[in-house]
């Protein structure tokens, strides 16, 4: 069988209501501290990003568009 996944990634996004013209921050972190050094960012599927170093995207300024699944 395949092995199971041990590498858990955490997405946080500030817990308030967002407003078009707002800035929102994606951040990522590894499950149980593990260490993440780059990340790809997807919004319904398709890749937005790829951050090489450090795990944050920000969206600024938010616009309707930028809504879906992250």
């Amino acid at each position: 069988g395949l092995p199971c996944p041990t590498d858990y990634l955490v997405l946080q996004v500030q817990a308030r209501a967002l407003l078009e013209g707002d800035t929102v921050t994606l951040h990522w972190w590894g499950w149980k501290n593990n260490l993440v050094t780059s990340v790809s960012f997807y919004c319904d599927g398709k890749e937005l990003r790829r951050v090489g170093r450090g795990t944050k995207l920000s969206l600024s300024p938010l616009m309707l568009h930028h809504s879906g699944h992250y």
